[in-house]
């Protein structure tokens, strides 16, 4: 399977206009962003669960990255409520659910096979003293990629020229990029090339950013 495969085109989706689809565990649906590969794949997603659902124990062979959009994300390791960003690197094991049902934004097989780098993060509490209406959060940076989370006031804009592509989420809130607005859960992804001015709007926008990892996407080990 392929869905926004080409790493060279601009892409939006406005994952909230699309239908929720079945995941192979019951209870569990997703709305598929980006995905090269079966059930097996590198992936970007936005995935709900519904209350009392769970997957079966796994281990992340290419490593696993989300955050937790509302509810609450469950596993052997802890509760994660929303706002948290948690990095599951490649080789590492769990058994996820949600008691009381939540919806996470989550990308699969796109790690270093080599990093062993894992953590949890409340996005909130890493966030700097806000310039020009914008305060942001270091989240992760390695050889790869550089990971942040903004939360911008009305008006403030966002520019990011940096090479590699750019990828974001918008978390709450709404944005402008070039006259179209990016509402919540809105995704877009700039290849190589293209720079970023993002303007928030109306009560302002929380923001999940991946800047300089396209050049590395490919398809998951056989």
């Amino acid at each position: 399977m392929e869905i926004n495969a080409d790493f060279s085109k601009r892409v939006v989706v406005h994952s909230r206009e699309l239908e929720w689809r079945p995941s192979p565990m019951k209870g569990v649906e997703r709305r598929m962003l980006d995905r090269i590969g079966g059930e097996v794949a590198r992936a970007t997603t936005i995935v709900r669960y519904a209350p009392d659902s769970k997957f079966s124990a796994h281990t992340h062979t290419g490593g696993e990255e989300f955050i937790v959009l509302d509810g609450v994300f469950q596993d052997e390791h802890g509760d994660f409520p929303v706002g948290t960003y948690v990095r599951n690197p490649p080789t590492t094991s769990h058994t996820p659910g949600s008691d009381e049902g939540c919806t996470i934004f989550v990308k699969l097989w796109q790690f270093d096979m080599a990093d062993r780098t894992q953590f949890r993060k409340d996005m909130e509490a890493e966030l700097g003293t806000p310039v020009d209406g914008i305060a942001s959060a270091m989240l992760y940076e390695d050889h790869r990629e550089t990971v942040s989370y903004s939360r911008l006031e009305a008006g403030a804009t966002l520019k990011s020229e940096v090479s590699g592509g750019i990828e974001l989420l918008v978390i709450n809130g709404a944005l402008t990029v070039e006259g179209e607005i990016l509402g919540k859960h809105t995704w877009l992804r700039l290849p190589e090339g293209q720079s970023l001015s993002a303007m928030a709007t109306g009560d302002g926008a929380k923001i999940w950013m991946k800047t300089g990892h396209l050049p590395f996407a490919k398809a998951p080990a056989a």
